[in-house]
């Protein structure tokens, strides 16, 4: 069983916004897989399905972004998963460009307090994510609001592709091919590429 958690918000104002694109790739892998995300449990959305052959939850946790670690932890600890193999944490990230991705298999937060919270409760940084690129704060923004603004119609398409390529990079996770995932997506992205 591996549990795949996006980060968000949950109220509809929320939908749509950079830091919510997390969400984005839990709705994406649940209609490709047909899997209903539309329990309440453990402080989230969750649904059950398989993907590939792999027993999957699919989560999208109702804490709100600054405290994914309270729905995080209460899932990991009911299903006794392995924080390092069974567990895959999707989350927004300003330091890539829009739609660019990065997988990691452990490492800090970043700045981002999703994943600061999930650290904390979990007691551990050794846990696999794809970081999905929103695009860096643009001088003199606060950066709540730069997060929780919505995609221009110029970025739009470019996270439709990078929804895409985070989906790809999740079926390798899930096939234990993280490594792979990061060859393959972890380089830059050049304009032309």
């Amino acid at each position: 069983m591996v549990i795949i958690a996006g980060l968000g918000n949950p109220k509809k104002e929320y939908d749509n916004t950079r830091h919510n694109i997390g969400f984005e790739l839990i709705d994406a892998l649940a209609e490709k897989y047909h899997i209903s995300v539309m329990d309440i449990k453990h402080k989230a959305l969750v649904g059950r399905g398989m993907i590939e052959g792999h027993k999957v939850i699919l989560a999208k946790p109702l804490t709100f972004m600054n405290l994914s670690g309270e729905s995080i932890r209460a899932l990991a600890d009911y299903y006794k998963i392995d924080y390092e193999r069974e567990l895959i944490v999707v989350s927004d990230d300003i330091n890539l460009p829009p739609g660019q991705i990065r997988i990691r298999k452990s490492g800090s937060a970043g700045g981002h307090n999703g994943l600061k919270d999930i650290i904390r409760q979990l007691g551990s940084e050794n846990f696999q994510r794809i970081r999905i690129g929103v695009g860096e704060k643009p001088k003199g923004y606060d950066l709540a609001d730069y997060v929780l603004g919505h995609f221009s119609k110029e970025e739009r398409p470019l996270m439709k592709e990078g929804l895409l390529k985070a989906v790809k990079a999740a079926l390798m996770m899930l096939d234990d091919e993280t490594d792979r995932a990061m060859n393959e997506y972890n380089r830059k992205v050049s304009p032309q590429d």
